[in-house]
């Protein structure tokens, strides 16, 4: 296989799951069904929120952010990795290809980190001060919170993504993973990448280590908090109120921290792509599942617009009185 043209352009490939064509055939399945389940799920909850306006508040336009991020994020992946499971690894990409979407995922995924520290800081004001919540966590706040989480992604994608695409590549260019992922592209380098790989950590530190640190911090001054009400109806619904973000706070900095902040000694291939898989095609589709089970507002407004979309003439099938009035009255 031709790895690179007239022109010197490098191209590599992706290592394929199996040769065996069965096993393709139901890898490429399997990844197609969850890319689509989070599609319908991140889009699903991205218009409930935008729709219903019982959920036109911060904590709620957080998570309408955090599910644009998620379609992005795997939309990003999903496409060139079934397209070279089709191939049967046989597809080539270029190196400016392997630059963009290492760029994006990045971008991505570093705003995903941020944006979820965010949220457990609007967890903090609403329960250690819920008098001045509004006031705090004003939509001025809100906007500026979001774009300069966005403006940290990007500022620390574009350095990285530089010092990639400008090493030298050489021999043949199989990447050991599904899609260009920092670690793995990087060990086809055949020059020294020990600059490279200090600039991932620190990469990895800023957009997850910090982050999940200051997750902590107010999840302490929120178990405080919770631990000190006399009310027990108020500690359980302060602590349903959190334990959806918990969730996919754990989902997400697990599997980052086992790829991307560890020496770089202890860094498998097989390792990698396998934890890869459950936050690239597992953790989108599961973010939106746990947001709306174990919120009964999310749940509710879903049902709202799901009766909006699929009106039926007969809704009192699938939802309660309650709800059918809410609808017919908007």
């Amino acid at each position: 296989m031709e790895e690179e043209n007239h022109t010197g352009v490098v191209y590599f490939h992706f290592r394929p799951f199996s040769t065996n064509s069965t096993i393709a055939s139901l890898v490429f399945v399997g990844f197609l069904l969850l890319y689509l389940g989070s599609l319908i799920g991140n889009l699903t909850i991205g218009l409930t929120v935008w729709q219903d306006h019982s959920l036109h508040t911060p904590m709620y336009f957080f998570l309408f952010v955090l599910a644009t991020l998620e379609l992005g994020y795997s939309t990003n992946i999903a496409p060139l990795t079934l397209a070279s499971i089709l191939s049967m690894g046989k597809m080539l990409i270029s190196l400016p290809s392997c630059g963009a979407q290492m760029f994006f995922f990045i971008l991505l995924g570093g705003s995903d980190c941020v944006l979820l520290a965010i949220m457990a800081y609007d967890r903090y004001v609403a329960i250690c001060h819920p008098l001045h919540y509004n006031l705090i966590m004003s939509w001025q706040l809100c906007g500026q919170m979001t774009v300069g989480s966005l403006g940290l992604g990007f500022l620390l994608s574009l350095p990285l993504t530089i010092l990639i695409c400008h090493l030298p590549f050489c021999g043949h260019n199989e990447i050991y993973h599904f899609f260009c992922d920092m670690p793995a592209v990087m060990r086809l380098a055949c020059t020294d990448t020990r600059i490279h790989q200090a600039a991932l950590f620190a990469i990895s530190v800023a957009a997850v280590a910090i982050p999940f640190l200051l997750i902590c911090l107010s999840y302490g001054c929120i178990v405080a908090t919770i631990l000190r009400m006399k009310s027990t109806e108020g500690k359980r619904r302060a602590f349903s109120t959190c334990s959806s973000h918990l969730l996919v706070v754990v989902l997400q900095y697990g599997c980052c921290t086992l790829i991307y902040l560890r020496p770089s000694s202890s860094y498998t291939p097989e390792e990698g792509r396998a934890v890869s898989v459950v936050y690239t095609f597992f953790s989108p589709l599961l973010n939106p599942l746990i947001y709306s089970i174990r919120n009964q507002e999310v749940t509710v407004a879903v049902k709202r617009l799901l009766a909006r979309v699929f009106w039926l003439g007969k809704p009192e099938t699938f939802l309660p009185r309650k709800i059918i009035h809410q609808v017919r009255r908007d």
